[in-house]
This record gives C-alpha cells, structure tokens and sequence, in this order.
C-alpha cells in the first residue's frame, strides 16, 4: 500500500471546465498548473484527472483513440510531465484517468480489427461471428465494417470493447480468457500503464474497472484476476503507485488488487441503497415526491440505509485498503441541485470524517449547481455537471478570456452563482468550512484515512448519528429540531462545531446534545 494514500485527500478535475490559460475557451493543463496552490491551500493532496488523451470526443475523452498522447486541446506531453513534476514539488499526486474496457473506434488498434481478413488485432476487441445487434446479452454494433460480423460496445458505439475473454465462453465467436490474444491485450494496458508512470503519474483511477471479462462472471472473478496481476506488476516495479477503481463493491474491488474503491452506489446485489441515494434525488423519489436525502433538513432519510450496506464492506477491507466516499463527480448531479449551503456542510463534514480516502469534485467546495443544459460531448443528463469552474464575478467567471459563445460549456449566470473570490472573503462560507475541515482532518491522524470506526448511535429516522474516530467522538444532527444520544458515558471537549447556535451542542457525561442542522466534533477527556 503506498504510504502516501493514507493521508490522501483527492480532488477531481474535468480538465475542460477547470480553469482557460490561452483563451480558446476550454480549460486546459497548463490552466490546471496556475491553480496548484490553490488545490493545495484548499487541503487537497492528490488530484484525480478526467481523461485527457488524444480523443474525438464523442464520450467527453472516454473514448480515447491515443493512450499515449495528450489531447492536443489540452496542451501537450511536454505539459503533463510539467504538472506532475510542479505538483510533487508542491506535496501533491497525480492520478490519471485510465479507460482500459474500450477504445474509440478511431484507435488504430481498431481499424485493424475491423479489416475483413485476420491480422494480429483481429481479436483485439470482441467480434460475433456473424451480423446482429445483440448477441449473449452485450450490445453489438453492425454496418460499420466491412468485416463480416458485429463489434461488442461497453457504452457509445464509438466504443469498442477490448478483448479480455469470456469467464465461460459458450460460442465459437467467444475467446477464454487464457487464450493468447486475450493476453496481448492486458500486456498492452500494462504498456500504458508503465508509460505514464514512467513520466510521472502517481496512478490510475480505473474506469468501470468491473467490466473486462465477459459473461457469465458473477462474481467478476475474472476481471479480479486480471487486476490482481496488474497489482503484482505495480507492486514489483512502482511500489508508490496507486490504482483506486470505479467499482462500487469495496470487497470485490480491494479484493482484487485496488487500494481503494471509489465509491458511488453499491453494487453488491441490494441495489437500490447507497451513500448518494441518502442525499440526493434518485428516480424513484422524483415520481413518488418523498425526499429520503438524510442530510436535507426536511427530508426522510435514514442513516441506517446507508450503514447497512457499508458496514459490511468496510469490516471486510479495513485493513487491505480504503473505501472512497466522494461529494460527486462528473456523472452525476451535483448535490447544490437539492442542498442548501448548511446541508452541503453537514454533509462534507461526515464525507471528510470519514475513514478512507475522501475525493472533493472540482466547485463542489463553493456549492456550484448543476445546470439544465443541452448534451455536449455525450454528456446527456450529465452535462449539467460539468460547466467551468467559478473563479471570480466577472466575465466567464474568471474561468476563461474567451467570448461567452466559444466556451465549452455555459457559465452559471446566476446573479448569485457562488464563486472562489467571494466565498475566500467570508469566514462562514463554503469554501472555509471545506477548508476547516480538511486542515482539521489533514492535523489529526485519528481523523485521517485510519480504519478506527465505531458507530455509537444511529438509530432508523431518528437523529442524530454519532461516531467515534480513535480519540475523536463525531456527531451530525441534519434535522431541523434539537436532538441528542446517549453515547457510552463519554465527555469531550469541543474541536469544531458546525452550527447557526454552536453553544449548545455538546458531549456531557455520556450524553450528547446537537442543536438543529449542525455538526461537531469533541477529542475525548482523559479520565
């Protein structure tokens, strides 16, 4: 496990709407370089970058057509290697986005494969041995090619599954996994791999790291064992670096060689419960119109939901690696679409007192909305979640010297859209709590990524939830009324407390008593 990870705080960057160094109007590398002291201030120790190769961007850099080269709008190789080498002197890491489920079918591995007579990428990606547009449950594309078959997607039709093999293989067209090709494509991940690590990337965060292995691998103990040999390379060559999975099953992720999960919904069979779904709209209650969000003053949620399903996964992978609750990222909402500022709070303070590595998504920490807008990119719904970054009032706040037409995407326009600027000039705002609580996390080793959790209250509906960190005891009461908890007849003194009346929230003789929508956190008296 690198040392590094067990203090780490992730910020995650789109890298088009972050920040516009030459005025084009997307964001870029060299703009990501002018704010790395402003990710360091802000307490943030690692950074995680959205795909930034060579694409035609039909997925918004998902669908890579060079794993090798940066994408020219963004700068150049020349570039990266900068930010990584200006970053680590300014004490932060540098995770890469690495895709290795699919290509874009303009990579020249593809436009091998699809030739109508076999080459040594013919099996590089997964062909049916005839034209359909489903076959054995995975969404094939016809008509694109003049090889006579139909090509396996993982998402767009611009992407192409590569080729990992089939758990049971059960038609002729379906390669086992030990079969040959199937080991050249994991030699050419790895190859990617070694280059960026080699230039000075500190890791990966790994896109739908489930998804290699094909059907039927229930318990994707295939796509495990290709990871746990990527993990043995890592460990063999690069000790220091780091690979965090877009998995959502902590146990089957960290199980498989990750060092953490990143963690957005679990998967694990329940399905329908998870972290995001306590705090923000899901489908369900847009058409039922009940509000399960815990942290909402006004809502119904229930802590427990979300204990239920991650007291299992962490009790299983406390001590193999981290759990990665995030504040969201570039396929979701954002919470302000449903938060007020206070509940963002509340609701940063349990994500960063939390045990494992904690990711902040890029103007979540001054409550940027999430914005109806018109697909861009293949974003579709997402979109909304990834406009430029508000610096400053002003023109594009201050994201770009670009005329407002040639931006990538829109700018909140909002009279009231919050800004770095401004939110830096208030003690009470978002952006100072964000950093209270990272400084305050980043201080105490107890409050850090340690796996020292113990639960000392949370009972179904009833506010407020209380937990302990090694010598910290942590309490978050989102309702709108007073509460309190008994909690093992402990006393502390107060370190922080996150609340319109701070005075009355305290932890008394084994009793602990939170006034409305407020947060604390008390260091345990010595006896």
């Amino acid at each position: 496990m690198p040392a590094w990870l067990d203090d780490a705080v992730f910020y995650e960057i789109y890298p088009q709407s972050f920040y516009d160094s030459n005025g084009d109007g997307v964001g870029d590398i060299p703009g990501i370089l002018e704010k790395l002291d402003y990710i360091r201030d802000l307490g943030c120790s690692a950074l995680w970058l959205n795909p930034c190769f060579d694409s035609p961007f039909k997925d918004a850099g998902y669908d890579i057509r060079d794993y090798k080269l940066i994408a020219p709008r963004y700068g150049t190789n020349d570039d990266i290697v900068r930010l990584f080498t200006e970053a680590h002197k300014k004490g932060i890491r540098v995770l890469l986005d690495l895709v290795p489920g699919h290509t874009s079918e303009e990579h020249p591995w593809f436009r091998k494969s699809r030739e109508p007579r076999p080459n040594e990428y013919w099996n590089r990606y997964i062909w049916t041995d005839r034209w359909e547009t489903w076959a054995s449950g995975l969404k094939t594309i016809l008509g694109e090619a003049d090889r006579n078959a139909s090509y396996v997607v993982n998402f767009f039709k611009s992407q192409p599954a590569l080729n990992y093999g089939f758990f049971k293989p059960d038609q002729a067209w379906q390669l086992p996994m030990d079969h040959p090709d199937c080991a050249v494509t994991r030699e050419a991940m790895k190859d990617v791999m070694r280059f960026w690590l080699n230039t000075g990337c500190d890791g990966f965060r790994v896109d739908m790291a489930s998804s290699l292995v094909k059907f039927d691998d229930p318990e994707n103990s295939g796509t495990a064992g290709i990871w746990r040999d990527v993990r043995a390379m890592l460990d063999a060559e690069y000790p220091e670096a780091a690979i965090i999975a877009e998995w959502s099953h902590p146990r089957r992720a960290i199980g498989a060689g990750f060092h953490g999960d990143f963690l957005l919904a679990f998967t694990d069979g329940s399905g329908s419960q998870s972290l995001f779904r306590d705090y923000v709209m899901d489908a369900e209650n847009r058409v039922t119109g009940e509000d399960r969000s815990f942290f909402k003053k006004d809502g119904k949620g229930d802590i427990r939901r979300f204990l239920d399903e991650y007291l299992p996964h962490y009790e299983a992978v406390k001590d193999k690696g981290h759990i990665s609750l995030v504040t969201g990222n570039h396929d979701i909402p954002r919470m302000a679409l449903n938060f007020s500022p206070q509940e963002l709070a509340l609701a940063y303070a349990f994500i960063f007192t939390m045990p494992g590595v904690p990711f902040l998504y890029y103007g979540d920490e001054i409550g940027m909305r999430y914005l109806n807008l018109l697909s861009k990119e293949g974003g579709y719904h997402r979109t909304g979640s990834r406009t430029p970054m508000q610096w400053k009032n002003g023109r594009n706040k201050g994201f770009s010297s670009a005329p407002a037409d040639k931006l990538y995407l829109p700018v909140d326009a909002s009279p009231d859209a919050p800004t770095v600027e401004a939110q830096e000039k208030d003690p009470a705002s978002l952006l100072n709590t964000v950093k209270a609580l990272l400084a305050l996390r980043r201080a105490e080793k107890d409050l850090g990524s340690t796996a020292n959790l113990k639960i000392l209250y949370a009972e179904p509906g009833k506010p407020p939830f209380i937990y302990r960190r090694g010598s910290f005891v942590i309490g978050v009461n989102p309702g709108k009324e007073p509460a309190e908890a008994p909690v093992d007849g402990l006393t502390g003194e107060p370190v922080y407390v996150l609340a319109a009346e701070p005075e009355p929230c305290m932890l008394e003789r084994g009793l602990c008593r939170m006034t409305g929508q407020s947060f604390g956190i008390w260091k345990l008296r010595k006896n």
